[in-house]
């Protein structure tokens, strides 16, 4: 088992779904003979070819209803869109056509797509360019949404998502490429649509995913040091939601954290908690706290970012309050 960075993960997952299936293909700006703006197809071109590399103009509308076509036709594109600020510009392709025809056509076609996309902050990438609204496209029935938090989830889930014959969501966070970690050889595979437990604990629940794992896991350890042990579930998974093990660690613990980078109002922390209030009630013993970015356009300047953005200290406090 080697430990690599997510963006070759990532990048694993893809040459070995390209050279498993012919059926597989990428396009998007710059993925090919650039390799990618995060450099995640790098070599692709020279090895695959431009028939199943291929760069495209600077429209996202154009990427996008292009690999609807293209998968309702039989072949499985993995779009990539520089970042998910962009999708805005192709979301009526994403979320009235991509997430629907399926059901509107009664299963008659169905559309293997998959749109990579980076999304989150902490770049100084300014407030239209470093954008979390993983809940919105997480709102739309027919359309799966997939945030991985570690290198081995990425791969995992990545493979996953090619071979599924669903349009699918999958959300890098543009931090979280050169993070290392633990990921199995061969052919590995996650299933979409189950969170899991990535850290044990007692004392409080800690339901987060992406880059907000990583800041969870890292307020964990401090918080032990004060004899808090944190539990901690990882979504994964925007869409199909798993609740279960978030309901059986908050039966367990009976106090919860809901942390993710998107604003608080409407977010997917606002989901987690009224299903924990609707399925555990009787177990609870603490109003849930929500960690979430600041309600503002994400600014430029660094320390003001950062000030905007969740905290390893914000997820402390918040888990002190419950308790």
């Amino acid at each position: 088992m080697a430990k690599i960075t997510m963006r070759q993960a990532i990048s694993q997952a893809l040459w070995e779904e390209m050279e498993r299936d012919p059926k597989v293909f990428i396009l998007g700006q710059e993925v090919g003979v650039w390799g990618g703006t995060y450099a995640v197809t790098k070599g692709f071109y020279d090895h695959f070819g431009a028939d199943r590399v291929r760069d495209t103009p600077i429209s996202e509308a154009a990427i996008i209803g292009s690999a609807i076509g293209a998968a309702i036709a039989g072949t499985r594109p993995v779009a990539e869109l520089m970042t998910i600020n962009f999708a805005f510009s192709a979301m009526d392709h994403i979320v009235n056509q991509s997430a629907k025809m399926h059901y509107m056509f009664n299963g008659q076609m169905v559309l293997p797509l998959v749109i990579r996309t980076v999304g989150g902050g902490g770049r100084q990438l300014g407030a239209t360019h470093s954008q979390t609204p993983d809940a919105i496209f997480a709102h739309f029935p027919g359309l799966k949404v997939v945030a991985p938090g570690t290198p081995a989830d990425a791969k995992g889930l990545l493979k996953a998502a090619i071979r599924s014959n669903d349009p699918i969501m999958f959300i890098e966070h543009a931090t979280l490429y050169q993070i290392r970690g633990e990921v199995p050889d061969g052919d590995y595979i996650v299933p979409i649509g189950k969170s899991t437990v990535q850290r044990s604990g007692d004392h409080v629940t800690i339901v987060t995913y992406s880059k907000m794992l990583e800041l969870s896991l890292k307020a964990a350890e401090q918080l032990a040091k004060d004899g808090i042990e944190a539990e901690i579930v990882d979504l994964r998974t925007l869409r199909p939601l798993d609740m279960e093990p978030v309901i059986e660690s908050f039966k367990k613990t009976n106090r919860a954290v809901i942390v993710e980078e998107g604003w608080k109002s409407f977010g997917v922390g606002a989901e987690i908690s009224a299903q924990i209030y609707e399925h555990a009630f009787d177990y609870v013993d603490a109003p849930i706290k929500r960690v979430a970015q600041k309600e503002v356009p994400l600014p430029y300047n660094r320390n003001l970012e950062q000030m905007a953005l969740p905290q390893v200290e914000d997820i402390i406090k918040a888990v002190k309050e419950v308790l």
